[in-house]
């Protein structure tokens, strides 16, 4: 179960030691590319990302995905032969990482000196609702409260309607692509300086910084930005909007000249005369004209229709689409972006192929997650413990 010899990543080694769900993602994605990721376990409480969400078999599904490329072992740090077996795989790798709550490895004696002590060269990425400091440090973070505190839902959902999270993990879902970045980031530093560092990252940062200028604007002009459903402040028609045999699509006209198409298209080339039509802020002021011009005209088509239509008119469009949709979608198969992993436990499994890809080095999924503690023999013998030595951490409860 090594990496090819082309992936970009080849040699590096990652121990992951998070749970749900940012730094588990971040460790999936260096991985992706080659890296060689151990995750650690607790050897009876193992990453609840493998009861979250559906099961086959009583296997969980999202595991397979976001374990996918990681050799599994278990160790207990809260031991004392868990604490040294630790210290002794964190003396080969290059990157830890890890979302325990601040204090938590200073507790079990594996903080930043201790580590570094062992391994100068190591990158430790740290995890956390709200960062390594600061009055709210200590408290428990999940996504969903990054997603409240950050501005996110105070925006998303119609006016008159309460704020609106997201669905799924999107909070932790740009934490873990920040926590990539930012331990190659660090490890890029590490080849001028020979040495590594800490990466303290908060989930409360990454969303906000997604959000864009929000904070800019508060600060220059004291504006906040409102809920405005699928509306946009910044251009319009923008929104989804009804086809006449039931489905949605949606229209974007960020350019200007895309909006001038879609009023062609749509049979009101007048309105591209109005003194307003000439900037997006200004057609935003003017959506409900623009919507009702859009909106009536996909509402007399099907969505076939209206995206054979839009495509010739080189305007903006696309259908709304739910995962069925999205495993059928033609361009999605072009791309392989749902490829086929085979797994020995549940057989060929479909996800989210590696997140981009690379003409001469590219990633690739090797194996879907693997059973709790499936490879701990294996990688401590790989470290220089003995039989006699697993038994003894065993009789510890450190395995």
């Amino acid at each position: 179960m090594t990496a090819p010899t082309t992936a970009p990543l080849t040699g590096l080694r990652v121990l992951d030691l998070a749970t749900l769900f940012a730094g588990p993602m971040a460790a999936t994605l260096l991985g992706d590319f080659g890296a060689e990721v151990v995750k650690i376990e607790h050897p009876r409480k193992p990453d609840p990302s493998r009861g979250h969400g559906p099961s086959k078999d009583g296997v969980g599904l999202w595991w397979k995905m976001l374990g996918r490329n990681k050799r599994t072992m278990t160790l207990d740090l809260s031991k004392p032969g868990g604490r040294t077996t630790l210290l002794r795989l964190a003396a080969t790798a290059d990157v830890v990482i890890e979302n325990f709550r601040p204090g938590t490895l200073e507790k079990w004696d594996l903080g930043w000196p201790e580590l570094s002590a062992v391994n100068p060269r190591l990158v430790l990425a740290r995890v956390t609702g709200f960062g390594q400091f600061g009055p709210y440090a200590h408290r428990p973070g999940f996504g969903t409260l990054a997603e409240a505190m950050s501005g996110f839902a105070a925006i998303t959902g119609e006016p008159d309607a309460p704020p609106t999270l997201p669905p799924f993990g999107l909070a932790d879902s740009i934490a873990g692509l920040t926590t990539a970045y930012a331990v190659m980031t660090a490890l890029a530093a590490r080849e001028r300086t020979g040495e590594g560092q800490v990466v303290d990252l908060a989930l409360i940062e990454p969303i906000l910084a997604a959000l864009g200028p929000q904070p800019l604007w508060y600060d220059q002009l004291g504006h906040v930005q409102p809920r405005t459903g699928n509306r946009s402040p910044n251009n319009a028609p923008r929104g989804v909007y009804r086809t006449a045999d039931g489905t949605w699509v949606a229209v974007s006209t960020s350019a200007q000249s895309v909006a001038e198409r879609v009023m062609h298209l749509v049979g009101r080339p007048e309105l591209i005369d109005e003194p307003w039509f000439a900037s997006g802020a200004d057609r935003a002021r003017h959506a409900d004209v623009l919507d009702e011009a859009v909106g009536g005209w996909i509402a007399a088509r099907t969505r076939t229709d209206v995206m054979a239509a839009f495509e010739k008119a080189e305007a903006a469009v696309a259908p709304v689409q739910d995962v069925q949709g999205v495993m059928a979608d033609p361009q999605y198969q072009a791309l392989d972006t749902i490829t086929t992993v085979d797994d020995p436990e549940l057989g060929p499994l479909r996800m989210q192929n590696v997140l981009f890809r690379l003409s001469a080095t590219p990633g690739a999924i090797r194996w879907a997650g693997r059973p709790h503690g499936a490879d701990t023999d294996e990688v401590l013998t790989e470290l220089g413990l003995t039989p006699a030595d697993l038994t003894a951490l065993r009789a510890e409860g450190a395995l």
